[in-house]
């Protein structure tokens, strides 16, 4: 990219930021449910000015929940009357009567976003839960979002494994780009995984902040001591086991991605080494007939040797030609042979004592490659 162009870019990226911060977007929408679970008003548009004041946030607060400002770290937060909710497409307000839904500006998947108002609203409308208000719509929250992280996986895990099947028959350029999509695939999906559980286990530790939920009992005038939180307490490390089993999973299936890519790379080192010693078998045994057709240059420059009048002379030249490049390529074909048999930690051999000629049997030349601990960082003999 040239200079130029590097400076148009730039300007273009901040003006996009400025204009993110226009007074034209000092305004949020959202849907409201009431005490009974009943949607209240959709996709509503409201000030941002009439939200803190209403909901006693601070401007601050509201970034939290407002999707057009980048903020990748999933959050739940406390504060003085609701619960601020931001992980992966939910951005919520939870009150002891009322739950505000804020829209999540370029999310493509609108049958999620259905299935977890649906969830929402019937959680809302049970009676018979031994959970508060406010308890149930974070119930539906965190059930919407491990249900989003189950899906996602079960996605990945089908591509990833129907693509390692195919490895072990075939492996061609294709199926190599697809590995390396699939293995940042699921490296980006682990690490929001670990964000969502960090976020579970950081309220865990605040046991005030749990205390600070209980906003029914706080709105009927029953505040929670900092150490009286089990409903929740058992509520956050449910939802936070789960998260951590699809964490684990990935983990594991990165793991496997990972050795495939290895054997993947030993595989192809052995083609490559393979032609690279059928290269070599060639120009030995090239070597061999040139050293053969050296009689038949030397006695072809027209110069009398008194060899041409003896009839034997032809049948002994041939037969010493013969025998000098037959001698020469086998020679060659079997040093080539003891040295491909050299292996790590070989016990006999030129190279394979250990202390020859390098560390563990290879020599020098290799030891410098550093490939998966065979190389610099591998043991050397004093």
């Amino acid at each position: 990219m040239s200079g130029e162009e590097e400076e148009a870019a730039k300007s273009a990226i901040l003006e996009n930021v400025m204009m993110g911060r226009q007074p034209a977007d000092l305004q949020l929408r959202c849907t409201i449910l009431d005490q009974d679970g009943d949607i209240k008003m959709i996709s509503g548009k409201f000030k941002k000015t009439d939200l803190c004041l209403e909901h006693k946030l601070n401007p601050r607060d509201l970034r939290k929940i407002d999707s057009r400002v980048p903020n990748l770290v999933p959050t739940i937060l406390s504060r003085k009357d609701c619960i601020l909710v931001n992980i992966l497409h939910i951005r919520a307000l939870v009150k002891a009567d009322a739950v505000l839904l804020f829209d999540t500006y370029g999310s493509v998947d609108t049958r999620l976003n259905s299935v977890f108002l649906y969830h929402l609203e019937h959680n809302l409308k049970l009676r018979s839960s031994s959970l508060p208000y406010e308890f149930r719509a974070l119930e539906s929250i965190l059930a919407s979002v491990v249900s989003a992280l189950e899906s996602e996986m079960v996605l990945t895990r089908h591509l990833t494994t129907g693509l390692l099947s195919e490895l072990e028959d075939d492996i061609d350029r294709d199926k190599l780009k697809r590995l390396l999509h699939y293995s940042r695939r699921l490296s980006g999906f682990r690490n929001r995984a670990k964000l969502v559980g960090v976020a579970l286990e950081e309220v865990l530790e605040q046991d005030e902040d749990l205390a600070a939920m209980y906003l029914t009992d706080k709105k009927l005038g029953r505040p929670r001591a900092p150490a009286d939180h089990e409903d929740l307490e058992i509520l956050l490390e449910t939802f936070a086991k789960q998260v951590e089993e699809i964490e684990n999973e990935a983990s594991t299936m990165m793991g496997n991605v990972q050795s495939t890519q290895e054997i993947v790379e030993l595989i192809l080192d052995s083609n490559r080494n393979a032609l690279l010693a059928l290269d070599i078998k060639v120009a030995i045994v090239t070597l061999g007939v040139g050293i053969g057709s050296v009689g038949a240059a030397l006695f072809g420059m027209n110069l009398r040797s008194h060899l041409e009048d003896k009839p034997w002379a032809f049948w002994l030249v041939t037969g010493i030609a013969v025998v000098a490049a037959g001698t020469v390529s086998v020679v060659g074909l079997s040093k080539l042979a003891r040295l491909r048999r050299i292996g790590i930690g070989s016990g006999n051999g030129k190279y394979g004592k250990k202390g020859a000629r390098g560390g563990w049997g290879l020599p020098v030349p290799m030891m410098g490659r550093g490939w998966r601990g065979v190389g610099k960082d591998a043991p050397r003999s004093q």
